[in-house]
Order: structure tokens, then C-alpha cells, then sequence
């Protein structure tokens, strides 16, 4: 007799039952519009509840205060208007058999107070934090009155438009602010010992209760250590967590560890790639044991293995893969189908937390479709009528996507590629250690596209007449890109690329200038990989901060790695030039603030410029094509298929995507595979 599955079974919180142990935790994605959840956020939740999961929960710190101002797209929970979205979504959801739960909170001092309203951020005291750099105001009486009855109303419109439960966010933010040595200064009431400290966060609690009713589900996403010398330690926190478990206001809590004051501290509070795996599990459920209550909890849980192992232990009750379904929407859909080996993989990038900040919202870096869900699908419909030959060219994460896309909607797919084995860049960011969990977006598009029928031709430099051999009747393109050092006044012979270093090609030695003016993950990996190969390494940038690209939780281990080697850094510096000098290099250096040039003498000079398109084969087939490479950007920007003839005569439809059209990212090129391949 078959086991049953610990995730499968069903999970009973107060009178709600949720179908599995599968969970999406609070997380803004900062999908609103106009501060309401609006269709993008509906149908980014819906999708989870078709994929089969128990209990998503939105609003990753809904704000309940004006004086909470958005920091990341939060709903707005101070609104009376809020309350149809919220209902639409909640019904959506529910029409699909999943709960759905919301967060709210009081940002308190992780805000900004130059934003909306303009008014001032409060704190238990004035203590700024670094992250989001305001200075806050101490709270004073009636901001105490004034906060309890906004959560109270907010809670009040969550169960007014239906959805199941809340939680409160005590991590970082106001409540729980209170509750931390390094935020609390106070010597009143509400300062000094334990009882004081928790007084606030209770007074809220009681608050919503009153205002709800006793059935309503309350939980807590709290931190039950800050692991901090100067904040709320594990025997505090672990006191905290017991004493909400008994004062009967809450139904569940949700364990942190860590504090979010500055990016370094969030980087392990959510770990990304190279950390390990479910790091705070095991604590997690040391707070179940010392509580003996419902525990939920999310932190690296990526894959189902580490999932499941959480239940059957016996660490948790409910079971965050959060990320995991950014990634994936449909992970429970597929275990019940004992399709685990087609979950598509979280590879622990940080892109879709990281994107909030500097593209305002959240994606995955490589399922396009999750944040698009009106517009790109994600499960691959198949093509009516007969099949078609597809032939791409390039098996870099562009190539693989379309090839992919291609052979799901049942066309008879060829895929060209010149090196020995899948990946192209993505091979490189594999370089590094750290970082080799990427290979997951290879690895999972090859199983894919070769479950579907597409065949694999390595080692294998197709030229024009190759691909018309194959009576193609559409050629894709993704041939890529190779560095570019054409930046270069003079040397550009004499210059090592990034490639160079992470492919083995070029050994790292003695002295190394690693120029990057990319500003993005391949000039902090060939850093991270030059600093630890051993070489007496410089960074110089023409940027005003180093690695501008990459996100808050993603550069704190790429500067972990340089602060152990003591890497030299150099800010607004221009590379114009490399000449040899013996056997040494010279870079010559350019200063555009204070127009001085500087010369440094080095065993090498490492560059990071990007790429330029590899496209000879796209121009000599361009010709031959019924749409002579075009692609029709209205049709492309409104998701209507590709319908443009330019040379009847032709016999393929010919794309061009990826870096073989500019130097872009691993999402960009996914992306224009899935927008043009889904309609093939």
C-alpha cells in the first residue's frame, strides 16, 4: 500500500481545512495599482490556487496607516475602497479550492517619510534604520490610539471582503520594533522589560479581536530571534512566541530569524543562491516544540524533498515554498500528479525580491510568465493544425526556451549548438561555486524540450545552408553573444575577459584590474572568482557605487567575498587603454569628474563590457525569410500573434532573440523566446 504523501494530507486551522501543507507566504510584488489589488495581483494569486496550493497569502506588509507609506508597492489598507479588490481576489481564489490569508502591518520607521502624505515616520524611538534611511519620530501617546484603531479597521476590511485570516508582519516593522533592544529606547511604559516591550503588539491584538469576533484566524509573522548582539535574542524571542501561543489571540505563528535593518542582515533572512539550504528550519521547529502550536515557515524551502521532510518531522504545520512557487505556480499540481521532475526549479537568484526595488516589480528569473499571468501562459497550450519544422539555433537559456515552447505546442523542433553541451552564458555564472545552482535553468528546459520530441545537435556550428537543410518554416536565432572590449581606445588584444576567467580559458595570476562597468552579476562573479583563485585584485568602475545592477539581497555575498580577500575598490574611473610594458600591463585610467588620468601596472587587465550579438547566421538568412527578421512590435506589446509577410517568397519565418539581438539578461532572453514561441 501506497504511503500517503505528509504534504498531501490536509491541515485543520481552527474551522478553516486547508487541502495540503503547501504554503506561499505574505510577499509584495509590488503588482497594485494606485495602491489596490488590482487584476495583476489577482491573477498573479490565482494561479497558485489552480496549481493547487492550501493557503496563499497576499499583501506582503499591507499598510494600515496613512503615515505608513508605501515602501514596495504595499496595498493600502486604510482605504474603504480596497475591500471590492480584495473580495474579487479572495473569491477568485477561493473558486479555485485554496484559502487565501493577508499580512498587515505598520511599517513604522522601514519607510520613507518623503513619499505620499509626507508625514512623519514613527518608531518606538528615534533610532534610524539604515535600510530605508528615515529618522524616526518617538511615539507619543495618542500615536499609540491612533495606530491600534487603524490595524483594527484594516483588519475589519480584510474580513469584510472575505479573506480567511490574517497576519501581523513583526519582523522589522513597527510592532515589533517595540520588542527589540536595538529599536527600543524607551523608558516609559512601553520600554525596558518584557512586559513593557510586548505591550503595544498586544494592545493591537486585542484591538482586532474585538473588532472581528473570536472566530477570525490571527496569526503572527514573527521573529523569534533577531541573531543579533544588539537585538531581541533567541531566549527573548522564544519567550515572546510562548506568550502569544498562550494568550489566546492568536491561531498560528509564522517563525524569522534574523533582523532586515540593512541588506547584509536581510541577505540571510532570505538566503539566496550558494547559502544552504532551509537554514532556519530546524529552529523553526524548536519554536513548535517550545510552543506546542501551529508553526508555518519559509526560508530557502526550494524543493520538495526539504518540504516534505519539514511536515514529516514534524517541524512544521504548514510549509512556505514562496519562491519556489514564483517560480513554479504549480507545485502541488504536479506532486499529486507524481510529477515532481517537472517542477521547474527555484535556482535561489534573489530576482524577483531584488527586481521590486529597481524595476518595481516582482519576476522570476526565468518563468516570464509569473507577474504576466493576463498575457503569457504558464502551462504551453497545443498548436491546432500540423505540426511545423522549428529550428533554433543556440542553446543558450533563449535557444532552450524557444526549443522548449516550440516542442510543447507540438511542432518538430531542431536545435543547433556549437560548444559540447546546453547552458551558453549561464555556463559561465556556473563558474563560480557559489553560483552553480543556476544549471537548474538549464538542466530543467533540456529534460522539457527532450520529453516533448526536440532533438539536440552539440557540437555543432550550424551555417546557413545547415538550417536550410532542414526545411525549417521558422528559424529561431539565439546565438548569443561575445564579450565586447570594443570600448577600448587602444589594447583591446591585451584584455582578458570575464569569459576568459570564468570558462578556465585564462588562468587568474598576480596582480589583476578587473574593469566592469556592466554593473551586473558577471563582472561581481568573475570578481568573487578572481578574489578567490588567490590574485591581488582591484576593482574599477566608472559608476558612482559598485555593482549597481545587482540587488539588495544578492550583492551582500558578492561583498562579503571581496571585504575576506580585501579588495581594492575604485569609483568613477573610465578604462580607456591597455598597453603592454615588459611583462606587465598598463591600464590607463580616466577620472571624468576631476579630468586626471591614472596608470595602474598589472599582470592582467579583466574586463566586463557586455556583449555584441553573434549574428552573421540571422543576416545571411534574413533574405530567405517571409518576414525578412521583422518583428511586429505592436502585435508582440498586445500578445497577438506574429502575422507579417515582407517577402512572400520566402519560406520561413525567421527571429532573432536573446543577446543575439543586444546584451541583456537571463530574463530578457526567456522572455523573448516565450512571447514569440507560444504562438508558433
Amino acid at each position: 500500500m501506497r504511503a500517503v504523501d505528509p504534504l498531501l494530507t490536509p491541515y485543520r486551522l481552527k474551522h478553516l481545512t486547508l487541502r495540503n501543507r503547501f504554503l506561499s507566504t505574505a510577499h509584495e510584488p509590488a503588482y497594485t495599482e494606485d495602491g489596490l489589488p488590482k487584476e495583476r495581483y489577482r491573477l498573479y494569486h490565482r494561479e497558485k490556487a489552480r496549481g493547487g496550493i492550501a493557503l496563499t497569502m497576499i499583501g506582503g506588509s499591507a499598510v494600515v496607516s496613512p503615515d505608513s507609506p508605501q515602501a514596495f508597492g504595499n496595498i493600502q489598507l486604510f482605504r474603504d475602497d480596497v475591500v471590492p479588490w480584495l473580495k474579487e481576489l479572495a473569491d477568485d481564489v477561493h473558486g479555485h479550492g485554496a484559502a487565501v490569508m493577508i499580512q498587515i502591518t505598520h511599517l513604522g520607521r522601514r519607510t520613507s517619510w518623503s513619499k505620499e502624505n509626507w508625514l512623519p515616520v514613527i518608531a518606538p524611538s528615534p533610532v534610524r534604520e539604515p535600510a530605508h534611511r528615515a529618522f524616526p519620530k518617538a511615539m507619543e501617546d495618542w500615536d499609540f490610539a491612533r495606530v491600534t484603531g487603524d490595524y483594527a479597521d484594516a483588519a475589519a476590511r480584510c474580513q469584510a471582503a472575505g479573506l480567511d485570516g490574517l497576519e501581523i508582519e513583526l519582523y522589522g516593522h513597527l510592532l515589533d520594533q517595540f520588542w527589540s533592544p536595538a529599536t527600543n529606547k524607551r523608558e516609559d511604559g512601553y520600554g525596558g522589560s518584557l512586559d513593557n516591550r510586548m505591550r503595544f503588539a498586544l494592545d493591537v491584538y486585542r484591538a482586532i479581536c474585538r473588532r472581528v469576533g473570536p472566530d477570525y484566524i490571527l496569526g503572527a509573522r514573527m521573529v523569534c530571534d533577531e541573531d543579533w548582539e544588539r537585538g531581541l535574542t533567541r531566549a527573548e524571542g522564544l519567550e515572546v512566541a510562548q506568550r502569544l501561543a498562550a494568550s489566546g489571540l492568536i491561531d498560528f505563528i509564522n517563525v524569522i530569524r534574523g533582523h532586515i535593518d540593512t541588506d547584509e542582515a536581510l541577505s540571510h533572512v532570505i538566503p539566496g543562491t550558494g547559502a544552504a539550504l532551509a537554514p532556519h528550519l530546524d529552529f523553526a521547529g524548536e519554536v513548535r516544540t517550545a510552543t506546542r502550536f501551529p508553526v508555518f515557515h519559509a526560508a530557502r524551502i526550494q524543493d520538495v524533498a526539504t518540504a516534505r521532510h519539514a511536515v514529516a518531522e514534524g517541524k512544521l504545520d504548514m510549509v512556505g515554498m514562496t519562491r519556489a512557487h514564483i517560480a513554479d505556480p504549480h507545485i502541488a499540481r504536479k506532486v499529486i500528479a507524481g510529477q515532481e521532475e517537472r517542477i521547474r526549479p527555484c535556482v535561489g537568484m534573489g530576482y524577483c525580491i531584488d527586481r521590486i526595488y529597481f524595476g518595481g516589480e516582482a519576476l522570476c528569473i526565468h518563468n516570464p510568465a509569473t507577474g504576466r499571468e493576463a498575457t503569457m501562459p504558464q502551462e504551453i497550450a497545443h498548436a491546432e493544425g500540423s505540426p511545423r519544422k522549428v529550428v533554433v539555433v543556440g542553446a543558450g537559456p533563449a535557444g532552450l526556451e524557444a526549443a522548449r515552447v516550440a516542442a510543447a505546442r507540438g511542432h518538430q523542433v531542431v536545435v543547433f549548438e556549437a560548444a559540447a553541451r546546453a547552458g551558453g552564458q549561464i555556463l559561465l555564472a556556473a563558474g563560480l561555486k557559489r553560483r552553480r545552482e543556476v544549471m537548474g535553468i538549464v538542466e530543467w528546459r533540456v529534460a522539457e524540450a527532450t520529453r516533448d520530441g526536440a532533438k539536440f545537435r552539440f557540437n555543432a556550428y550550424a551555417e546557413a545552408a545547415d538550417v536550410l537543410a532542414e526545411k525549417p518554416d521558422i528559424v529561431v536565432a539565439a546565438t548569443g553573444g561575445l564579450p565586447n572590449t570594443s570600448f577600448l581606445d587602444e589594447g583591446a588584444d591585451l584584455a582578458t575577459t570575464s569569459w576568459d576567467i570564468l570558462s578556465g580559458t585564462t588562468k587568474p595570476s598576480g596582480e589583476v584590474l578587473l574593469y566592469d562597468d556592466n554593473g551586473a552579476h558577471p563582472g561581481m562573479t568573475a570578481a568573487e572568482f578572481l578574489a578567490d583563485a588567490g590574485t591581488t585584485l582591484e576593482i574599477a568602475t566608472p559608476e558612482r557605487t559598485l555593482a549597481p545592477e545587482v540587488g539588495g539581497t544578492n550583492y551582500p555575498a558578492y561583498f562579503r567575498a571581496l571585504a575576506r580577500h580585501r579588495v581594492a575598490i575604485s569609483l568613477n574611473l573610465n578604462l580607456e587603454r591597455i598597453r603592454r610594458d615588459g611583462n606587465r600591463l598598463v591600464a590607463t585610467l580616466y577620472n571624468v569628474y576631476d579630468k586626471s588620468r591614472h596608470e595602474r601596472r598589472v599582470d592582467q587587465v579583466v574586463v566586463e563590457h557586455g556583449t555584441l550579438p553573434v549574428d552573421d547566421l540571422y543576416f545571411e538568412l534574413k533574405p530567405g525569410s517571409r518576414n525578412l527578421g521583422e518583428v511586429d512590435h505592436g502585435a508582440l506589446i498586445a500578445n497577438r500573434p506574429q502575422a507579417l509577410v515582407r517577402n512572400p517568397a520566402g519560406s520561413y519565418v525567421l527571429y532573432r532573440i536573446g543577446d543575439a539581438v543586444a546584451s541583456r539578461n537571463i530574463h530578457a532572453a526567456i522572455y523573448d523566446a516565450l512571447r514569440l514561441a507560444k504562438d508558433f
